[in-house]
């Protein structure tokens, strides 16, 4: 134990281990619950160690792979690591990594991607197995053996309670000033026990700031020292701006209608560089006393409570980049007074966030005509990253948003389409849709109406014609005239269609 051991605890500091005697309690086979969510928060050494292991077991010809369970997404040293040595049998909830969706869509690794509301009260309820070792990072372990969180909490809570074995990683790097930040909620029962989740505004606290953990079932404790592997946003571009510009404007269409207060509700915005830019938007824009009640904390949602434009921000974690992350972890003393960071069953609740009247913000891979909205597959069957949270908040939210360009591959593929080739967010969940072209509000539409609207305003011109020709056809010849479709030729629509239209056929 080093001088400086943030392990306080005698009963923890008496299982301090390396990397490698830890990641040896871990059998083949096992469900592992490891901390992590949008690349912060997992553990640096022990998966590193383990996938060592796993390599070597497979060199001797022994079979050995694992069950990894997460928040969301991790990073190289975690998933990237475990899918190189083929150590992974079962993935899920989320994930980003290339290693590992190479694998999922060769379907060689089982990949379960689910709401991420429902995780932990799955595993409550026994529905995904037994969970068998859970590997949390922690700041710290204090002296009577309460556990610090770092930068997420995902379903740390969780596996700390349900795994048989806890190993945990102390992690020097995370400011010991992040105490106090977190908000970790004990009251969930099992049906039919539960209780409403008392939580009224975005900044309640309902909880303890530190997680428990029954010293019994912890097997290992590893010191480390590291800051989590970031990715960094590319600066918003005229696409993003643009597709930010239109969902500024409707904010302020919708305050003028007196839907929507002068300081907005809640804001919920998934993680990615169109998001970011709504963020900045946000920033020079016209509403004071922002709230945001999400998933994850980007850069552009840090600049908002570092300037005052937001002064609450509640998630599961934070998505920076890696300036970004230094920054927060510096200023952690400060922020701790307008940022509240959950578990994922918490931040995710639908009741919750029907409660608060969440405005979500999500991004999407396509969108068809009448609404249907695709954010995890290419082709219908390959498998991008995941739906994520996207889901648990557009079915409940008070305003549901989808956003994207209106092409993609340098405009040789469209986003608006005649028909979506996966379904994750039906047209019942669906009230907006943006592009750079423009919005779609498609409030109290049917389905014909919505059509227009979105082919209209949210479709890039190379392709408009032709979904047009589509419709109109469609109109013509479909057997139902309710959302009238040809099924023969709504996976034709590209270059079939783009050329048929071009050709004034």
């Amino acid at each position: 134990m080093s001088s400086t051991s943030r392990i306080l605890d005698p009963v923890f500091r008496s299982k301090i281990m390396s990397a490698a005697e830890a990641a040896a309690l871990i059998p083949a086979g096992a469900n592992v619950g490891m901390s992590g969510f949008t690349g912060a928060g997992y553990p640096k050494a022990v998966p590193l160690a383990l996938a060592q292991r796993i390599e070597a077991a497979h060199g001797r010809g022994e079979p050995f792979r694992i069950g990894v369970w997460t928040g969301a997404s991790t990073a190289p040293e975690l998933d990237g690591a475990l899918a190189k040595v083929d150590g992974l049998e079962m993935r899920l909830p989320y994930q980003s990594d290339p290693t590992c969706r190479k694998q999922i869509n060769a379907g060689t690794m089982e990949y379960l991607d689910i709401h991420l509301s429902h995780v932990a009260q799955f595993v409550w309820f026994g529905f995904l197995g037994h969970l068998d070792v859970a590997v949390v990072e922690v700041a710290a372990i204090l002296e009577d053996g309460r556990l610090v969180p770092t930068n997420s909490v995902g379903n740390n809570k969780t596996w700390l309670d349900q795994a048989d074995k806890v190993i945990l990683e102390v992690n020097s790097w995370a400011n010991l000033d992040l105490e106090g930040m977190h908000d970790i909620y004990y009251g969930t029962r099992l049906p039919p026990h539960r209780m409403p989740v008392p939580l009224l505004a975005p900044g309640d606290r309902i909880g303890e700031p530190y997680y428990r953990c029954d010293p019994s079932k912890v097997v290992a404790v590893v010191e480390t020292d590291a800051p989590d592997r970031n990715t960094a946003f590319t600066a918003p571009d005229e696409t993003s701006r643009r597709i930010a510009g239109h969902i500024l404007e409707f904010f302020s269409h919708e305050i003028r209608k007196g839907r929507l207060p002068a300081g907005l509700l809640p804001l919920q915005s998934g993680v990615g560089n169109v998001a970011n830019a709504v963020m900045a938007g946000l920033e020079d824009g016209p509403f004071d006393n922002l709230a945001a009640y999400t998933e994850v904390l980007q850069d552009g949602m840090l600049q908002l409570v570092r300037s005052g434009k937001m002064t609450l921000a509640s998630a599961t974690a934070v998505s920076l980049s890696p300036e970004a992350a230094v920054t927060f972890n510096r200023d952690a003393a400060a922020l701790k007074k307008n940022v509240v960071l959950r578990p994922q069953e918490i931040s995710n609740h639908p009741e919750v966030i029907r409660r608060l009247g969440i405005i979500a913000m999500n991004g999407m891979i396509e969108a068809d005509i009448y609404g249907n909205v695709n954010s995890t597959h290419i082709n219908g069957s390959s498998i991008m990253n995941g739906i994520g949270g996207s889901g648990d908040f557009a079915r409940n939210a008070y305003l549901s948003i989808f956003m994207t360009p209106s092409t993609a591959k340098g405009g040789s593929i469209s986003c608006i389409v005649p028909m979506v080739c996966h379904v994750d967010h039906t047209e019942h969940d669906v009230q907006v849709i943006v592009t750079e072209q423009g919005l779609a509000d498609l409030r109290g539409l049917s389905p014909k109406q919505r059509a227009k609207v979105v082919i209209e305003n949210c479709a890039h011109p190379d392709y408009r014609p032709a979904l047009s020709e589509y419709f109109r056809l469609a109109l013509d010849r479909s057997p139902g005239r309710h959302t009238p479709h040809l099924l023969d030729e709504a996976f034709r629509f590209l270059p079939e269609w783009k050329a048929r239209a071009a050709g004034g056929r």
